[in-house]
């Protein structure tokens, strides 16, 4: 139990880096939830500092989900007779809750979907690969993030219905993957609530990938 906790406080320590905050700061001179639509993302950056700046932020976001579930893996590996599949669960939930409600930000952090990513990519490359080429064709086609990242969140569980292989750990049924996948799903969504009003109501802002 306690290897259980550790590794839960670890991923979400490293979630709580706010790396939108800290380049913004460093290249632009604010904090960027200061700016725009107040959100610690890499969309924010992007309307409010710029290219360079969003693009590191979201690379940095992605490896926050990368390292949390190496660091699972590791312990899982180090310590025997643990549920593997489980720890990386643990760390892939506790990251994205970190980045959104960072522990040295004020607990005002992001969205989570590039953290998401990141987890998305270690747990099941295939699937998420599918969510990311998904969620980019809905924000090409609609210029709005918002709509891509939401929809990239519901197809995740359908899609671990459907996919039994390509898992970093295998298990012999995809039940607690399902669970996983609809959790972190519903935590995504829950963020994007004020974008699903702008949506519902038609003033959601359109992002310009020409910038």
């Amino acid at each position: 139990m306690a290897t259980y906790i550790v590794v839960a406080i670890l991923a979400y320590l490293l979630g709580s880096i706010s790396f939108s905050v800290i380049i913004s700061k460093k290249m632009a001179g604010f904090d960027v939830r200061e700016k725009g639509s107040g959100n610690a993302g890499s969309t924010n950056v992007l309307r409010t500092v710029g290219k360079k700046a969003a693009i590191i932020t979201l690379i940095c976001d992605i490896l926050k989900g990368v390292v949390a579930i190496l660091i699972a893996l590791l312990a899982g590996r180090t310590i025997q007779g643990l549920d593997n599949a489980l720890l990386v669960q643990i760390a892939g939930v506790f990251v994205i809750l970190g980045h959104t409600f960072p522990v040295f930000f004020r607990f005002k952090g992001g969205k989570g979907i590039a953290t998401s990513l990141g987890v998305l990519l270690m747990i099941n490359w295939q699937i998420g690969l599918i969510c990311l080429v998904f969620a980019l064709i809905l924000m090409i086609l609609t210029k709005r993030v918002s709509i891509g990242s939401i929809a990239a969140a519901i197809l995740f569980p359908v899609l671990v219905l459907f996919i039994n292989q390509n898992y970093i750990v295998a298990e012999s049924t995809n039940w607690s993957y399902l669970i996983f996948s609809v959790i972190v799903a519903l935590f995504v969504i829950f963020n994007h609530r004020s974008n699903i009003k702008r949506i519902l109501n038609g003033t959601e802002s359109k992002i310009s990938f020409k910038k």
